[in-house]
C-alpha cells in the first residue's frame, strides 16, 4: 500500500474532535476497535479503560492519517469508505445546500471549516476566505449534464473521499453514483489526487 495518500501537505494542521469522530460512527458495532486505533495514535485520552475523545476539540491531522492508514492495512479501505459516509453526519457542514452541485461544492468548504491552521479555522465564515495547506475537493459541473467533476487534492485515502461525495451527492439524488475516473491519476499510487465523476 502506497503511503503517499496519508501524509498531510503541512505539519501542525488541526481536525475538530466532531470530525474525529467519524472514525468510531463509520466502523459501527466496532467501537472497541475504532477507539484503539485512535488512541494508538495519541487522539483522545484513556479514562477507565475507555477513549475520551472531545468534539469540540482539534487534533493533529497526521495523527488522524495515520489512523486510517493503520485501518486500511489492517481491516481494509472498505471501511475507509463508510467513515467516509459518515463525515455528513459528524463534520460542521455549511447549513445552505439545496442540491447536488451545492452539495459537492459544499464539501471543500465543510473539509477547511474543520481544519485548523495556527489556532485559525482554515475557512472563515463570516469572510468566505479559505487558507491553503490541507489540498481541496473540486467542483466541476459539466454543462448540459446532470454531473460534477471532482478532482479531490487532498491526502485523505480515496476510498473515504468517494465516501464523502457519495454522501453529499446521494442526500439529494438518492440514485446518484460517484465513479472514480482509472484514466486519471489515484492516491492510491503515490498521486496527489483521484479524480471522480458524480452522476445523477
Amino acid at each position: 500500500m502506497n503511503a503517499v495518500q496519508f501524509r498531510a501537505f503541512e505539519p501542525g494542521i488541526e481536525v475538530k474532535g466532531q470530525t474525529v469522530y467519524s472514525i468510531i460512527d463509520g466502523l459501527g458495532y466496532f467501537t472497541n476497535i475504532s477507539r484503539r486505533y485512535l488512541s494508538q495514535v495519541g487522539i483522545g485520552t484513556v479514562k477507565d479503560k475507555k477513549l475520551v475523545l472531545d468534539k469540540e476539540g482539534w487534533y493533529s491531522q497526521e495523527a488522524w492519517l495515520k489512523a486510517f492508514e493503520n485501518i486500511a492495512r489492517q481491516i481494509g479501505s472498505r471501511v475507509l469508505f463508510n467513515i467516509g459516509m459518515s463525515i455528513p453526519r459528524n463534520a460542521e457542514f455549511p447549513s445552505l445546500t439545496t442540491d447536488v452541485k451545492s452539495a459537492i461544492y459544499a464539501v471543500d468548504v465543510a473539509y477547511h471549516l474543520n481544519h485548523r491552521k495556527n489556532g485559525k479555522r482554515m475557512f472563515d465564515i463570516q469572510t468566505n476566505v479559505m487558507m491553503e495547506g490541507i489540498g481541496h475537493y473540486g467542483c466541476d459541473p459539466i454543462p448540459g449534464k446532470n454531473e460534477i467533476i471532482s478532482v479531490c487534492n487532498n491526502p485523505c485515502p480515496c476510498s473515504f473521499n468517494r465516501g464523502i461525495l457519495t454522501a453529499m451527492a446521494r442526500k439529494f439524488e438518492p440514485s446518484a453514483r460517484i465513479v472514480h475516473d482509472n484514466s486519471k491519476e489515484c492516491l492510491k499510487y503515490g498521486a496527489d489526487s483521484c479524480t471522480f465523476h458524480i452522476l445523477w
